[in-house]
C-alpha cells in the first residue's frame, strides 16, 4: 500500500526476519523508484528476509541494525531536498 500512495518518495527497509513477503514488498517499491535496504547479515537474527531481498534485487545494500536510523534519515532528506527542486 505505499507503493500505491507514495511511489519513489518513500524509503523501504527489510530487517530480520524468515520468509520473501517483505522481499516481494520492498521490490514493488524500488520498481517505483524508491530508496531501499536491507539489516545486514551480522545483526540479523534471522538473515532469511533480508538475503531473499538482495538475491531478488530488491535491495542493493545492506546496513548494520545501529545504523539503519542513521540511513532512513539521509534518505528521506535526500528525497525531500529532490522535491524541493
Amino acid at each position: 500500500s505505499v507503493v500505491e500512495v507514495y511511489g519513489a518518495s518513500s524509503v523501504g527497509i527489510v530487517m530480520t526476519g524468515m520468509g520473501r513477503d517483505g522481499a516481494e514488498g520492498l521490490l514493488a517499491l524500488r520498481k517505483a523508484g524508491a530508496a531501499t535496504f536491507v539489516q545486514d547479515r551480522n545483526t540479523c537474527v534471522v538473515w532469511g528476509m533480508p538475503q531473499a531481498a538482495l538475491q531478488s534485487g530488491s535491495a542493493k545494500d545492506a546496513v548494520p541494525l545501529e545504523r539503519i536510523a542513521e540511513r532512513a534519515a539521509t534518505e528521506v532528506f535526500r528525497l525531500r531536498a529532490a522535491a524541493a527542486t
